[in-house]
């Protein structure tokens, strides 16, 4: 009989270079998306920490909004994120 081991992530590089757990990430009923927090949830996903699904859902996020999360720091790294700068780094 063979057994199936799936490998679990237990932490990734979080955008400040310390490991970032699913304890670190943000709760689930976080209003205030600051830099840092859109941040950790694009490397969690990134990293395979939690699925893509798993943060829309958590978060109840759109794909399209976390998307934009990710091409934002993709472009424009942290900076990106700003709320008040996305008039000028949208073209």
């Amino acid at each position: 009989m063979s057994e199936q081991y799936t490998h679990k992530i237990n932490y990734v590089i979080g955008p400040d270079g310390s490991p970032l757990t699913v304890a670190d990430l943000p709760p689930p009923d976080t209003k205030r998306w600051v830099i840092r927090r859109k941040a950790e949830v694009v490397a969690a996903v990134r990293g395979g920490l939690i699925s893509l699904d798993d943060a829309c859902r958590r978060y109840t996020l759109t794909v399209e909004e976390f998307l934009s999360w990710q091409r934002s720091i993709e472009r424009h790294g942290l900076a990106g994120l700003r709320a008040t700068r996305v008039q000028q780094y949208r073209q």
